[in-house]
């Protein structure tokens, strides 16, 4: 086994040299490799073959490169118009940017003067306004002092008036408080004085005045006497009480008093009644409630 690797060592060595110099032994290696060759003239038709492929198709590379080329000038062209009349265009729209921004930079720099003129003009107004102001807020005050001064002085005058008032108040106070008692009395004498007059000469009754002393307190809580106006009309008894005025108190009085009639004699009121120009409207609930019948004039009773 070495010598055959010694061999093939020695024959890749030497080949190459051998076939260089001898033609025998090249003719022989071809014979023997011709087989794992193509032949040269097969060989050389088929590359011919390729090189006319190769050709052909370079040719039609060739004219469709061209024909591209003619495209793309002809795009290239129309681009450049293109281009061209948009660049024109741009230069318009630029200049009239340039034209618009000169006459807004123009208005601008007016709307600024006018600006600083209205605000002059404002400040101006302003200090007018302020001077005003504080002239005004000057004469307020001196004219508030005087007229707090005026108020004191007014103030002063009132109080001594009120209490010039008050005396005289007081005083006729009393003399009235006097004198309305005593026609408060006059006034029921004369009013139940008129009621008999109508009552018995208009109608067939008969008026009497009711005086009696309640020895048990029953009316007044305390012995007290007790006096009411009666009228008898066709055997019926009526209670009447007279006053030139009556309140809610009286008029609950005048109940017990109705009651402590019924009880001392054993008889039954048939109606009582409160004749009176001035009743309180308290006093009207209660006379409904107990069923009292009030009439402001004497005229009016019904009987």
């Amino acid at each position: 086994m070495e010598s055959n690797q010694n061999i093939k060592q020695i024959i890749k060595s030497e080949l190459p040299k051998i076939m260089e110099t001898d033609p025998e032994v090249r003719d022989f290696i071809l014979r023997l490799t011709r087989k794992q060759y193509a032949d040269r003239n097969k060989t050389d038709d088929r590359i011919e073959r390729l090189f006319d492929e190769l050709k052909r198709d370079r040719e039609i590379s060739e004219k469709k490169w061209e024909e591209n080329q003619k495209e793309l000038r002809e795009l290239r062209l129309a681009q450049d118009k293109k281009w061209e009349e948009n660049q024109q265009k741009w230069e318009e729209n630029q200049k009239e940017l340039k034209e618009l921004k000169l006459n807004q930079d123009k208005k601008w720099e007016e709307n600024q003067k006018e600006l600083r003129e209205l605000r002059l003009a404002q400040d101006k107004k302003w200090e007018e306004n302020q001077q005003k102001w504080e002239e005004s807020q000057k004469e307020l005050k001196e004219l508030k002092l005087n007229q707090d001064k005026k108020w004191e002085e007014n103030q002063k005058e009132n109080r001594e008036m009120i209490k010039s008032i008050s005396k005289l108040y007081q005083r006729f106070d009393s003399s009235i408080g006097a004198l309305g008692a005593r026609w408060g009395l006059q006034s029921e004498a004369s009013f139940r004085n008129g009621l008999k007059a109508i009552l018995t000469e208009s109608f067939e009754v008969r008026v009497e005045r009711y005086e009696d002393f309640d020895h048990e307190g029953m009316v007044f809580g305390r012995p007290e006497q007790i006096e009411l106006d009666g009228i008898i009309s066709n055997g019926a008894v009526i209670l009447c009480e007279i006053k030139s005025s009556i309140s809610k108190a009286e008029m609950h009085v005048f109940y017990r008093k109705k009651e402590y009639y019924e009880q001392k004699h054993g008889l039954r009121v048939n109606r009582t009644m409160v004749i009176s120009p001035m009743i309180e409207p308290l006093a009207l609930k209660v006379a409904g409630e107990l069923g009292i019948e009030t009439y402001s004039y004497a005229d009016g009773v019904t009987l």
